[in-house]
């Protein structure tokens, strides 16, 4: 090459294979000495772009970025294809000159690559970025570097920026992980004392209040700060316990709290849910010392938890407890008068307070508040009227059947209209005019929402019957009572006058023959009873073992003996309190297949009760609480079966049905902020479906903004969903990202929030920050379903980004 540099033929070309081979060689200073003299020669040079690069290298190497970053920038320019270590070379001299926007762009390039300089590009990326305040873009920066154990000190450094970053970002749940993994790999690290800081603010301030006490449990020695985190994270539980009906828990925690030091700003609130709990569970002896302490505190109002609330609570837990003195006490202390313009909570109040009076037998003064009930257009003005009547009655029947007829006329559609007639009906039997009270009797064996109280009507169409000596008619009836509700109390009662009749037309014989064919022993033999008695013994002894086989022993002995619907009722409880549920189902479902009885709401709302929150059959769970809705004659059940009928169709996603079941429950006067709640969560969920986004983002916020359970983080989700799919980018990030924050505790619907930020990022274009997303959901969820998907979507990111 030396002997040919000069002629023309070879002078354009042979400089630089002359350079290239002082290069090769190591001969570096000879090979930019050699380069420099070419270009300032100002000789046209072949390959002056490929020179360029080679000077520019070489300043590279000897760390003058100054004098590098013309030369290679002016190779890149010119379109030359380039590898990523020439996007490397030129990203650190920009980086090192500070012209920090080209760095960026430039390191950005280098975001898919695995080895070394990727894992170096990313930290110095994270790095300008920081400088430039860009914690979003730095946090995936890191991010990338931290996946990356070419260089395990960037590996440590970046792990513990992108888990620190994550925090200050709101991602707490990814930061919390990050952080204990963090001090498991390096401990004592530099970083130590700080990563632990963090992890304390998190649990002092995340609604990850699952996780928070996992964390709690994980320090053998508390300090001072997470002490004083505790109760808030024992409450924010407690209340995602109480909206997702595991009230048991719940109360544990509340109690734990109570106990707790720094405790003293949350115990009103602990209190009240507490009352909340023992009132739902009958304990109303404990739920008044709770509702007591919250209305002595007078602590501010927190949501459901306010002054009103507790009054009102306290005032119906003394209603139940048949204290009506303290009963009228409190509802007179929220209302103690009546317009169009109180509010329902008010209006409540003040027809509580009449029936206060009514049970204090001041029935005047009862009577008069009825009337001004009824007088106005209020929601309970069918039942002021209704309790009118039974005051009249109290003097004169033929005023109460007058009142029950006007409440007939005035309200067709009155939810009362049954009992309506059942109250007029025993009124004419009590007045001896049985005939007259066999009509309404007959409207309510024709009605089809009168399953809870048919058993009594045909007992009563028997006796009016039988009172008026229409023998055949009234065995009629009775027979139709055995055929449809063999174990009810009413057929026990029926069985008198059955063998009565027959007695009395001198037939034994057939009420013994009858008995028989309907399965019914005439008399309980000696060693039945004898067997029951020892069973039942040990059953009141307290001892759930003893009990459980002294059960066991009779039905052993006597199957389908007289006491046997006692039996598998009482054995249901003791397999309950061991939490054997398939013997719990067994037991049960032998007392509810027996029809309606004297367990059959108990038997239903527990067998309900058991397949929703323990063994997850959501199908089981609806059909029993479908029946108990239709069967249940006390209310308190029937709402608590609508309660149970919204969620059970909510977990089948079967939302036409629950969109149904969620308007009849919000019609029940005594419906719960949790009721509410999930209501407008599946009527939410039915507007999504049918694509009305501005309406189910406003039911949807309505759920969010009270709720941090897994309603709560679903309806956060939903509304982000909702303002994706309507192109509204900004706002379905924000919502995402409040699931994200605010509900850490549901991975479901935090991961699906991951996933539709990075969706969002696609949407966007912007594939640096989309890939970093999905990348993250592949490697950490923990659902299958989607980790797959993330995975899926990451590779459409890559393919994305090369086109």
């Amino acid at each position: 090459f030396k002997m040919v540099e000069t002629q023309e033929e070879y002078k354009g070309v042979v400089p630089y294979y002359i350079a290239e081979i002082y290069y090769f060689q190591g001969r570096k200073d000879e090979a930019l000495e050699y380069g420099k003299n070419l270009l300032e020669s100002g000789k046209q040079i072949y390959y002056d772009k490929n020179l360029n690069l080679l000077l520019g290298q070489l300043y590279f190497e000897r760390n003058n970025f100054t004098a590098a970053l013309p030369l290679i920038e002016n190779y890149v320019q010119s379109g030359e294809p380039i590898t990523k270590d020439i996007q490397y070379q030129l990203s650190y001299c920009y980086f090192k000159t500070n012209k920090v926007s080209n760095a960026i762009e430039g390191f950005k390039n280098l975001s898919s690559e695995k080895d070394s300089l990727g894992q170096n590009s990313m930290y110095l990326l994270g790095s300008l970025y920081l400088k430039n305040n860009e914690k979003s873009n730095a946090r995936n920066a890191f991010q990338y570097c931290a996946y990356n154990n070419s260089n395990p000190t960037q590996q440590k450094i970046s792990r513990f920026n992108y888990a620190k970053l994550s925090y200050e970002l709101g991602f707490q749940d990814i930061a919390t992980k990050e952080l204990k993994q963090y001090l498991a790999d390096y401990s004592n690290s530099e970083y130590d004392t700080e990563a632990k800081e963090i992890l304390v603010n998190i649990l002092a301030g995340t609604s990850n209040y699952n996780e928070g006490l996992s964390i709690y449990s994980s320090f053998l020695n508390p300090t001072p700060m997470v002490q004083k985190a505790y109760p808030r994270l024992l409450y924010g539980r407690a209340i995602e316990l109480i909206n997702d009906q595991q009230l048991d828990a719940a109360d544990d925690l509340l109690q734990t709290l109570i106990n707790s030091p720094y405790a003293e700003k949350l115990l009103p609130y602990a209190h009240f849910y507490r009352g909340e709990i023992a009132a739902r569970q009958e304990r109303y002896d404990e739920a008044v010392t709770h509702f007591d302490y919250f209305v002595k505190s007078n602590a501010q109002s927190q949501g459901e938890a306010n002054m009103n609330a507790a009054r009102y609570n306290l005032a119906y837990t003394y209603l139940q407890l048949e204290d009506y003195k303290n009963a009228l006490v409190n509802f007179e202390n929220l209302s103690k008068s009546v317009t169009t313009s109180s509010t329902p909570l008010q209006q409540e109040a003040y027809i509580r307070s009449a029936d206060c009076y009514f049970m204090l037998k001041d029935f005047s003064k009862a009577a008069s508040m009825y009337d001004a009930v009824a007088a106005g257009a209020f929601p309970q003005s069918d039942y002021a009227l209704y309790q009118k009547a039974i005051i009249a009655g109290i003097k004169n029947n033929n005023e109460k059947i007058k009142l029950l007829n006007l409440l007939l006329n005035k309200y067709p559609s009155t939810a009362l209209k049954n009992l309506t007639h059942m109250e007029i009906a025993e009124s004419f039997i009590d007045d001896e005019k049985a005939s007259e009270a066999i009509p309404y009797l007959k409207k309510i064996l024709a009605a089809d929402n009168a399953e809870s109280i048919l058993p009594k009507a045909y007992l009563k169409i028997g006796l009016a019957y039988f009172n008026i000596n229409d023998d055949k008619n009234a065995l009629n009836y009775y027979r139709q009572l055995l055929d449809k509700y063999p174990n009810s109390e009413e057929t026990e009662e029926a069985i008198l006058t059955i063998k009565d009749i027959y007695v009395g037309m001198g037939k034994p014989e057939e009420y013994v023959n009858l008995m028989r064919s309907k399965g019914i022993t005439v008399s309980v033999n000696e060693a039945d009873s004898l067997s029951y008695s020892a069973a039942n013994m040990k059953y009141e002894s307290g001892d759930n073992n003893l009990a459980i086989e002294g059960l066991n022993s009779y039905l052993s002995q006597f199957a389908n003996g007289a006491y046997a619907l006692d039996v598998n009722y009482k054995l249901g409880l003791c397999y309950q309190k061991k939490k054997d549920w398939p013997a719990v189902l067994r037991c049960f479902g032998v007392v509810h297949e027996s029809g309606l009885n004297k367990y059959y709401e108990a038997a239903t709302l527990e067998l309900a009760r058991i397949n929703y929150f323990e063994i997850k059959d959501y199908s089981a769970s609806k059909k029993y609480f479908d029946l108990l809705k239709a069967n249940a004659a006390d209310p308190k059940i029937r709402i608590e079966a609508l309660r149970g009928l919204v969620r059970s169709y909510y977990q089948l996603k079967e939302y036409a049905e629950a969109n149904d079941a969620a308007k009849q429950l919000l019609q029940e006067k005594s419906v719960g902020t949790d009721d509410k709640l999930i209501s407008s969560l599946v009527l939410g969920k039915s507007q999504q479906i049918k694509g009305d986004y501005t309406a189910a983002i406003n039911l949807f916020k309505t759920v969010s903004s009270a709720n941090k359970t897994s309603w709560g983080a679903e309806a956060r989700y939903e509304t982000a969903s909702c303002h994706f799919s309507s192109g509204n980018l900004t706002a379905a990030e924000k919502s995402a990202m409040s699931v994200i924050k605010e509900t850490g505790s549901y991975d479901y619907w935090v991961t699906k929030s991951y996933i539709l930020i990075g969706d969002i990022f696609m949407k966007q274009k912007d594939y640096f920050n989309a890939k970093a997303t999905y990348e993250s959901v592949a490697k950490n969820a923990v659902i299958v379903e989607l980790k797959e998907e993330a995975s899926k979507k990451y590779q459409e990111a890559l393919i994305a980004e090369k086109k």
